[in-house]
């Protein structure tokens, strides 16, 4: 009886030490059977994953990039992606090779600190994504029920209740969900595509990297190409992903002791990661098609999701194939993003806090402050402009800059532990892999800096 209940207490305290604890190893993956049954079982958190690199804080930057730099940005789309890739291995791997999310990792490998400093970091990035989450949401419901722009605003605060319903019913359940609102997106984004006609050959053309794509020069007032490939960049390669795809990944049972079915579990991991990420790759490719095939030489017209939504039914703007469809269509893909970013910026808040700081506090609660601390600046805004989009849009596109200038932080710790023998033994970091993630961080860096300086510079 004394081991039964040791027992119990020992498995509870695993529970509550282990990431998202009440779903951590909850679904089984199979030992035996073919190599697409396996990838169907591992098949999920790349979906949760995928879904920040197509929530709303894309949409404006990489529309108007394509309105107004035409095909120019698709190689920093490109770029975004292959980088994405990556770094959602690493993360993956880290959460299954030693069953810690990247903010436990960091919290027990810093000073405390230290450990603060990159939580607040952290924290701020979630705020800036949980923006650009309100404002998406809102602008869709005011878009498609004609709903006052602060009723909208304070409706997206209902959203944090989705996630503990959803909860409930398992979270292969959830990821079925968002799975559904991903190819509810990517076939209403395809329709619209498909009916812009765009060059094919100059889309092709777009993806070879060129200087222009960083140049800090703007053209016709517009913002440079600089301060849009850090926004596509910002809201693309996204450092709460990190976070969530280092916990999600060890929902699946796996025996750690066994190296050889850990290696297989990490392979399936990945290709559910670059699967999932190929994906999004094509939604954010059309997003800034449908700039550059509908709205070119029109960038000013299409700065906010209204004026994106009244332009699908302009034919002036829009041309022939303009119709109200399209604009419902827009609206109901905006509002679906939304909902999906709410879903993962919930277990993201959970992650982030409990890992850095050791909290266990209720998951609603959790949510209600990370929701309530987003809300404050889009309602603050959404007042003192009288509900003017274009400066709710404006705070949209800055929060996806701010989540660029955050990104280095959950980067490096990352690269460090993945790709140290110490820690990860045999799955550490191949050497071009850790070479090619520096290149990309120091890279990234010195863009930020840039980028800062000119920001600063505009304010005087």
């Amino acid at each position: 009886m004394a081991d039964e209940t040791k027992k119990r207490s020992v498995s509870k305290l695993d529970a509550e030490s282990s990431s998202l604890g009440e779903v951590n190893g909850s679904i089984a993956a199979p030992k035996d059977g073919s190599f697409w049954r396996k990838l169907l079982a591992f098949s999920g958190p790349g979906a949760l994953v995928a879904v920040g690199y197509m929530d709303p804080g894309n949409w404006v930057t990489s529309v108007k990039g394509g309105a107004t730099y035409q095909y120019t940005l698709l190689s920093i789309v490109l770029i975004s992606s292959l980088i994405a890739m990556m770094l959602q291995y690493m993360a993956g791997k880290l959460g299954m090779v030693k069953h810690e999310d990247l903010a436990q990792a960091t919290r027990a490998r810093t000073n405390k600190f230290g450990g603060i400093v990159l939580w607040v970091i952290s924290e701020l990035a979630l705020m800036a994504t949980d923006i650009a989450e309100v404002i998406g949401g809102a602008i869709a419901l005011h878009l498609l029920f004609g709903w006052s722009m602060i009723a909208s605003v304070l409706t997206t605060a209902l959203d944090v209740l989705l996630l503990l319903l959803l909860m409930r019913f398992g979270f292969r359940k959830i990821e079925a969900i968002v799975v559904t609102l991903i190819l509810t997106i990517l076939l209403i984004f395809s329709y619209l595509v498909i009916s812009a006609s765009p060059n094919v050959a100059a889309i092709f053309g777009g993806y070879l990297p060129q200087l222009q794509a960083i140049s800090n020069q703007g053209i016709h007032g517009a913002d440079s190409p600089l301060l849009m490939a850090l926004g596509i960049i910002g809201a693309t390669v996204m450092p709460h992903n990190l976070y969530l795809h280092s916990s999600i990944s060890q929902t699946r049972k796996v025996n750690r002791d066994d190296k050889k079915e850990l290696r297989e579990a990490v392979r399936f991991m990945t290709w559910d990661s670059n699967i999932q990420l190929s994906l999004a790759f094509v939604i954010n490719s059309m997003l800034l098609v449908l700039g550059a095939a509908m709205f070119f030489g029109h960038g000013d017209s299409v700065g906010t999701f209204s004026s994106m939504y009244n332009a699908l039914g302009d034919k002036t703007i829009a041309g022939a194939v303009a119709s109200p469809i399209l604009s419902t269509l827009f609206a109901v893909a905006l509002l679906a993003s939304g909902q999906n970013s709410t879903i993962t910026g919930t277990l993201t808040g959970e992650v982030v806090m409990n890992g850095f700081l050791r909290l266990q506090i209720p998951m609603w609660l959790q949510r209600l402050i990370t929701r309530g601390f987003a809300l404050v600046p889009v309602v603050f805004f959404t007042l003192l402009y009288g509900g003017n989009e274009s400066k709710l849009d404006q705070l949209l596109v800055y929060s996806q800059v701010f989540l660029s200038v955050a990104l280095p932080f959950a980067m490096a710790p990352l690269i460090i532990f993945t790709s140290s023998k110490k820690i990860m033994g045999e799955f550490a970091n191949s050497k071009w892999m850790t070479i090619m993630a520096w290149i990309v961080f120091s890279v990234l860096t010195l863009l930020n800096i840039q980028l800062v300086v000119q920001i600063i510079g505009s304010m005087f």
